[in-house]
């Protein structure tokens, strides 16, 4: 199981764009994409899809260990807990360590 998983709201602890908040549109092996950060310009070649080609602003991977959860508005780190579901199963859930809350 993940602490950050696709459409977590996160902060940028380190880096160029240190700071800056946004989504999680896709998580890769310990390497995050996020909405809005880490931008690189990558030159195209003319294709089918993009005809005349040029140059595309894109969102380039970052490491999670640079990204904090964000919960309800702070950034917090994230814990796992065991707790019982109605048929008295045990689930594995992500904790807010700063408030305890279940974050799913």
């Amino acid at each position: 199981m993940e602490k950050i998983k696709k459409g977590d709201t996160v902060k940028v602890i380190a880096g160029k764009d240190k700071g800056k908040e946004g989504k999680v549109i896709s998580v890769n092996d310990g390497k995050l994409i996020v909405e809005g950060v880490n931008t690189v310009t990558k030159h195209t070649k003319a294709s089918q899809a993009n005809p005349k080609g040029g140059i595309v602003h894109q969102e380039a991977a970052l490491d999670a260990s640079n990204v904090m959860y964000v919960h309800k508005g702070k950034t917090t780190r994230v814990g796992f807990k065991s707790v019982e579901d109605k048929n008295g199963k045990s689930k594995k859930v992500r904790v807010a360590k700063s408030t305890g809350e279940v974050i799913d």
